[in-house]
């Protein structure tokens, strides 16, 4: 039997060091703040660096307009608003994701559609989206999970064939490339988080990527309080947020930007490791790799112990992992099982006089009982390290005998 340490074995990483933490405050970040606050230029409406980093940011993602934001929830509501999603609305959104990519809709009085996933992929079946569709249908929004892009051959076409809106959900996806093209920039919109845990970060923060001139002035007035370019302060010609960025932030995102590059490239070797470690570990299943993927935005490493799963021993093997070095994740709740997003989403229906389509998504339901993440984190370390979790997570998913202990402390 394996020698595991949640049962006083040696830790797979015992005298490894410790993995970067992150964020990764450097120099550059620091000056560029510093910059800032010097010039009394703190707000984006009295400063350039947010106009700065927006053209950069959507040059990045092979787009050519962004519109920075206060976080990724309100970038996924302001991109719903400005397509036109609005009350009664149904927008189809996968179930194995981050609560904004719902609610989003329902702060609009739009009903969130549950479609089913890919279980080798977590990402939305296209083929579920598409049986998904009403006639009340009018937006849909793939999410690129962990890093990987979801299929956009499939959803840019679906959404022309059904005059649907498509809105990526990038929160997870930064430099992420399918067929050589920036996600973002393949919908009708992107939407991009810069919360503390993202691969670009400023503690919080988002922004909307589209290269459609009237979304992008829709986006900014919406930012902006109702006014449009070049109008008067008190000019409000729509009703909009105010959702603007800081300076702050924006000067710390164009630092962290320049050296996304290189931060990529070492996850994506560190990835390639753990990948090549475990794909005959029996018990581990990995996504196959995707011909389409030009670039792999690695914010999560997932991976799947299916009989693990089958077993009830997932969180088991969390615990077992944390004892070894690796602080794992056990991954999301799907949301077609939030009791909040459901009452939310059967009121809102109620009061159009609608049916919620409650929909099945048996895929999610398995794949949220055997689905463990590695935070990217994990993908940053030195090349001893990275093949000790890939040694960790071989010898958990090699213990389900001892795992059944786990359960009983």
């Amino acid at each position: 039997m394996a020698d595991l340490a949640v049962h006083g074995g040696t830790p797979a990483l015992r005298d490894l060091g410790e993995f970067p933490a992150w964020p990764q405050p450097d120099e550059a970040g620091e000056a560029a703040l510093v910059e800032v606050y010097r010039s009394g230029r703190w707000g984006s409406t009295a400063g350039s660096v947010v106009a700065d980093f927006e053209r950069e940011f959507a040059r990045y993602q092979d787009s050519r307009h962004g519109t920075a934001v206060v976080n990724g929830t309100l970038a996924i509501v302001a991109a719903l608003r400005a397509c036109g999603v609005g009350p009664g609305d149904e927008v189809i959104v996968p179930p194995y994701t981050f609560i904004a990519t719902a609610s989003a809709a329902l702060f609009l009085g739009a009903v969130p559609v549950f479609a089913d996933v890919d279980p080798q992929t977590h990402l939305l079946d296209p083929a579920a989206a598409a049986a998904a569709i009403t006639e009340r249908t009018r937006a849909i929004i793939p999410v690129h999970l962990a890093g990987r892009a979801a299929d956009m051959d499939a959803f840019s076409e679906l959404g022309r064939s059904r005059s649907i809106t498509v809105v990526e959900d990038c929160a997870q996806a930064i430099g992420t490339r399918f067929r050589g093209r920036a996600v973002g920039s393949m919908g009708d919109v992107g939407t991009f988080s810069f919360q503390s845990s993202k691969n670009i970060t400023a503690g919080e923060g988002g922004l909307v990527t589209t290269s459609d001139p009237a979304l992008a002035e829709a986006l900014y007035s919406q930012v902006n309080v109702g006014r449009t370019r070049g109008g008067g302060w008190y000019e409000h010609q729509h009703v909009g947020y105010n959702l603007r960025l800081t300076e702050f932030q924006a000067a710390v995102l164009r630092t962290q930007l320049r050296r996304h590059p290189a931060d990529q490239v070492l996850r994506e070797h560190r990835s390639q490791l753990l990948r090549a470690d475990l794909d005959q570990v029996e018990g581990v299943q990995l996504a196959p790799p995707d011909p389409h993927l030009t670039s792999h935005g690695h914010h999560l490493f997932l991976l799947r112990l299916p009989e693990l799963g089958r077993r009830g021993l997932r969180d088991a093997a969390v615990k077992a992992l944390a004892a070894e070095g690796v602080a794992a994740s056990p991954g999301y709740v799907p949301l077609h099982r939030n009791e909040a997003v459901l009452t939310e989403a059967r009121a809102a229906a109620d009061r159009l006089g609608q049916p919620y389509p409650e929909a099945p998504c048996p895929r999610a339901d398995l794949v949220a009982t055997d689905t463990i993440w590695l935070p990217h984190r994990y993908l940053s370390g030195t090349e001893e390290q990275t093949r000790a979790v890939a040694a960790a997570i071989a010898k958990v998913a090699r213990s389900a005998a001892e795992l059944d202990e786990v359960l009983l402390r």
